[in-house]
């Protein structure tokens, strides 16, 4: 039997599918931070982003900055999914799952006990976290590149540092912060 066939529709079927991917990043190229441009964000990024740009990212004088645009950047979030703060999502302090949608009555199932009456003896609540547990493959590579242009308009930027930072901001794991770091290596930055 010859494969030739079977491999260039494979082949064919593979470009097709990663043309479908590159065309949803370009429009996400086209749409990124459209919000920045309308109130309430503009006036905000107006008066803070030559101040972010003069701080070092991740310092307490960078922080405070962050803290006075709060209402801006929550209207941002809430408006740019790229960002890990866009997913509200609950985490489980003891077993580590993270839930999109708790349970109704905010504890994790999977760290309860009932003893024989049913009586819950052993139960964990959940607590608010944010995080990239809620994104897509896309949603990641527009954070990424979204984390290498602000590390450009530092003085001090390093993308891989930004990682770092982000890495232990966000509770990115071991596994997601490697290809993060891999990526860049990849595009050479």
């Amino acid at each position: 039997m010859d494969s030739t066939g079977d491999t260039m529709r494979h082949i064919k079927r593979v470009r097709e599918i990663l043309s479908a991917v590159a065309e949803r990043l370009e429009n996400r190229g086209l749409a990124h931070d459209h919000s920045k441009l309308e109130e309430p964000e503009k006036s905000a990024f107006d008066e803070f982003t030559p101040k972010l740009a003069s701080s070092v990212f991740g310092s307490e004088e960078y922080k405070g900055f962050l803290a006075a645009m709060k209402p801006a950047l929550d209207h941002h979030y809430a408006e740019n999914r790229h960002h890990p703060e866009h997913f509200r999502l609950w985490r489980c302090d003891v077993c580590l799952r993270v839930f999109q949608d708790p349970p109704l009555d905010g504890r994790c199932p999977h760290c309860r006990e009932d003893d024989v009456n049913g009586e819950v003896v052993f139960e964990r609540p959940l607590t608010r976290h944010v995080g990239v547990e809620g994104m897509t493959l896309i949603d990641m590579v527009e954070m990424l590149a979204d984390w290498k242009a602000a590390s450009e308009r530092h003085a001090t930027g390093d993308i891989r540092k930004s990682v770092e930072i982000n890495a232990s901001r966000f509770k990115i794991g071991d596994q997601v912060r490697a290809v993060l770091l891999n990526t860049i290596r990849e595009m050479g930055w």
